[in-house]
This record gives structure tokens, C-alpha cells and sequence, in this order.
């Protein structure tokens, strides 16, 4: 069977994926990447150059399936909130990669930098706000909102009783309801 060094890659992205989301960075090996993805070291080093592009590879890859998964829409921040809430929910070992991401690195990458920018300019033209870096200050609060739920202690989500489902769903609603209310307070205060 003739070598395909696109498998091998994806096979080494996934891989990387489960080790970098169970233990970060610094507590990942490539030995074990490697035998996970059934490639040997080298191949990681010739396609990534070393563990930490590989990380920024993965987190890269990741975030844009989410963004796939999950388009943006400045016009309707609440429903963006909502289906991030959802997509995070879906998949904790990205909200533990991303948040090792935080821990272990103190600042974004350029690309990071500029998805970010780019929805924070259709966000302020959408509510009409003052400046990029409102615009910038509201998404990323809308983003920790969206997270709050997987970010909550099991105990904390217990609180009242409820079914878990139940549960997880008034707290998407408040989550919902929370950024609706962001963007009334401050839509059209740039006029």
C-alpha cells in the first residue's frame, strides 16, 4: 500500500488533539502521539516542525471546525451564543485545549488576532457601536458566556434538583437571554 502523507497527517492532528486536550503542551508527548496515530516521531517533525507548532496546528484545525460548525452571525449575537453553547458543550476536550492554550501560552496568535478582529468589525457595524475595541470587549464576553456552562463544576450545575437536561437547557436560555440583553443595552450607542 503506497505511503499517503495526508492520512498520516490528519492521523497525527487527531492524535495530537486527544493528547494536547488531556494534558497540555507541556505534558504531551510525542512518542505518544506518534504510536497513536501509528506514524513515528519523525513524521511529526517533518510536517509540524516541532510539538509546539504541532499544538498550534491542532488548536487551528479545531477552531475551525468549530467555526465551521458553528458560523458567526453579528446580526444575531444571542443565536451565535446559543449554537456556541451548544458546539462547546458537544465537545469538551476543546474547551480543555483551548483552555490549556490560556495557561500555558499569554498571548494569541496572529491568526487568532485577526478572526477576532474581523468579527469584532461586522459586529460593531451590526450594533452600530463606537470602536473595535467595544466591539472586541462584547464578543469576547458573549464567548465566556457561551462557555459558562462547561466551564461550571458538576456540583454548581446540580444546584435545584433538576434534571441534568433541564437543567443545561435554562442555562442555555439564560446564556441566550443574557446576550440579548448585551446587545440591547448597547445597540446603537455609537450614534
Amino acid at each position: 500500500m503506497p505511503y499517503d502523507s495526508a492520512a498520516t497527517r490528519a492521523r497525527l492532528l487527531d492524535a495530537a488533539y486527544q493528547e494536547f486536550s488531556k494534558w497540555g503542551l507541556a505534558g504531551a508527548r510525542v512518542d505518544r502521539i506518534a504510536a497513536a496515530a501509528s506514524a513515528n516521531k519523525q513524521a511529526i517533525y517533518a510536517y509540524f516542525g516541532s510539538k509546539e507548532n504541532l499544538f498550534d496546528a491542532v488548536l487551528g484545525d479545531r477552531l475551525k471546525v468549530l467555526a465551521d460548525t458553528v458560523p458567526y452571525t453579528p446580526d444575531d449575537l444571542p443565536g451565535y451564543a446559543g449554537a456556541l453553547f451548544d458546539a462547546l458543550s458537544a465537545t469538551p476536550d476543546l474547551l480543555r485545549l483551548t483552555r490549556w492554550r490560556g495557561l500555558e501560552r499569554d498571548d494569541a496568535t496572529p491568526g487568532e488576532i485577526e478572526s477576532h478582529l474581523e468579527k469584532a468589525v461586522a459586529l460593531r457595524t451590526a450594533l452600530n457601536l463606537p470602536d473595535d475595541r467595544t466591539a472586541i470587549d462584547i464578543l469576547e464576553i458573549v464567548v465566556a458566556i457561551s462557555m459558562t456552562w462547561s466551564t461550571m463544576a458538576p456540583g454548581l450545575r446540580a444546584v435545584g434538583g433538576e434534571d441534568p437536561e433541564q437543567r443545561k437547557a435554562a442555562h442555555r436560555a439564560m446564556a441566550v437571554a443574557a446576550v440579548a440583553a448585551i446587545c440591547e443595552s448597547v445597540a446603537g450607542k455609537g450614534q
